[in-house]
């Protein structure tokens, strides 16, 4: 993953030698908002965004499901980069030619080989790393926010006169718990696997490795009594929670040696990753041929051969059991 300078693209990898051998992630650096108010600087209206995703990318998934489970395909555009990332960084299907894969698009948006071009359209002079997701505005011609954590809040309630507003996965009333889940999660689990697999010296490969696994337990733990991580229904902190969970035992476990226990070990968080898998529309935004070959091709520094592993076989259409306790599925408790 590179970044640009001023607006020059730089195939540049993190400097861990700075942090003493341990992976800092950046912020992200475009934080603006879309808001149902018609006279805010980026108004929701039908039509007027688009996103830019990687069905690789755990960040960008998250995006992916707020767009599928909240009716908001036909609101929102969609481009797909590729997974492999190379030195140019993220790439759409017309600059891989016969090597994209099934499923990547070209950028029809705007027309760029490349996302880092995206960016340097909405600011020739940006300075910061290129990732995805990517919330465009096609009228102001800009980046509105690359942040995921706050583009699906946008599309949790902000497009609600577009999309499906019974769906609400981030009540009021639940915020606060909420908040406080998706923080440990975030730092511990979301953040931690690349803390782990991205870390250059053993010291702080092992504090982030002994977090994941007490994080993973006390989430263990947490599901044994309740069927969801906060009230009696599906939230934003069980989304946040999945992504990472999806591809823990098919990339994490391996790739990035987090290698303590696999998520079909634990009883309650397997059943669950189950369930939530099993939601109808969220499948279709899991993307086993995307994940695996970006990892395993794009991280030459931690898979030198770049071979892609045929397994594990996985089962995530499998019954579950998560209906033994209360709480609604998806859509609002009743």
């Amino acid at each position: 993953m590179g970044l640009l300078v001023k607006g020059e693209w730089k195939d540049e990898w993190y400097d861990t030698d700075e942090t003493d051998g341990a992976f800092e992630r950046d912020e992200a650096s475009v934080r603006s908002w879309v808001e149902a108010d018609p006279e805010a600087e980026h108004p929701a209206e039908p039509g007027r965004y688009h996103l830019y995703v990687s069905y690789a990318c755990p960040w960008a998934h998250r995006t992916l499901i707020f767009r599928k489970l909240k009716r908001l395909d036909e609101a929102i555009g969609l481009s797909v980069v590729d997974p492999y990332m190379g030195s140019n960084g993220w790439e759409f299907a017309s600059a891989r030619g016969d090597e994209a894969a099934d499923g990547a698009t070209d950028d029809d948006l705007l027309g760029k080989d490349f996302l880092h071009q995206v960016y340097a359209e909405a600011k020739p002079d940006f300075t910061g790393r290129v990732t995805v997701p990517v919330l465009w505005d096609r009228e102001a011609q800009t980046i509105v926010s690359n942040e995921s954590s706050e583009i699906i809040r946008m599309l949790n309630s902000a497009f609600d006169r577009f999309g499906d507003a019974s769906v609400d996965f981030a009540p009021e009333e639940l915020l606060g718990e909420i908040d406080a889940v998706n923080e440990r999660v975030y730092h511990s689990v979301n953040n931690g696997v690349y803390k782990c697999g991205f870390a250059t010296e053993q010291a702080p490969y092992e504090k982030a490795f002994g977090e994941l696994f007490a994080t993973l337990d006390w989430l263990e733990e947490r599901l044994a009594d309740r069927r969801y991580l906060v009230g009696d229904r599906l939230t934003e902190a069980d989304w946040r929670l999945f992504t990472t969970l999806v591809r823990f035992d098919a990339v994490y476990h391996g790739h990035f040696k987090c290698n303590l226990r696999r998520i079909v070990d634990y009883p309650n968080l397997s059943n669950y990753l189950r369930e939530l898998y099993q939601i109808p529309g969220v499948a279709d935004t899991v993307r086993f041929d995307h994940i695996k070959p970006h990892y395993y091709r794009s991280h030459p520094m931690v898979n030198p051969t770049r071979i892609v592993p045929v397994g594990p076989q996985l089962d995530l259409d499998r019954p579950h059991d998560r209906e033994r306790l209360p709480g609604a599925p998806w859509r609002v408790a009743a």
